[in-house]
């Protein structure tokens, strides 16, 4: 299964400190027969709202297969690691492509209308 994990770092944290722990976070993966696709460093980026008293924090974003293991493995370091204050992992799935439906004509699809001013018309007595 494919997955996307973003987690969030204290402010505090050190950037090599931040790559140390995306580099756990991947040994843990690989540890657990998965495969990281991707990682990205988003940096400090300011917070919706204020969490543990932060305002900020460096996000690191990683795109990832494996299997539920793996995710559980995850989850369970980021919850006992004291430097991370959220983290959100999503499985991903393809795409459904949606039937297509012909095209009507734009002539048949739509009447003409004339917009013509209206005229009044003398009453029969």
């Amino acid at each position: 299964m494919n997955y996307e994990s973003t987690f969030i770092c204290s402010p505090e944290l050190p950037t090599d400190k931040v790559e140390e722990l995306t580099a756990k976070v991947t040994k843990l993966v690989e540890g657990t027969k998965g495969t990281v696709k991707t990682v990205q460093q988003l940096g400090k980026k300011r917070l919706a709202y204020p969490i543990s008293k932060f305002r900020e924090g460096s996000y690191v974003y990683m795109e990832l297969s494996g299997s539920g293991e793996t995710v559980s493995a995850i989850e369970n370091f980021l919850k006992l690691n004291d430097s991370v204050i959220r983290f959100l992992t999503v499985k991903v799935e393809k795409k459904k492509k949606a039937a297509a439906k012909p095209a009507k004509p734009a002539a048949a699809a739509e009447p003409e209308v004339k917009n013509e001013p209206a005229t009044e018309q003398p009453a029969l007595a």
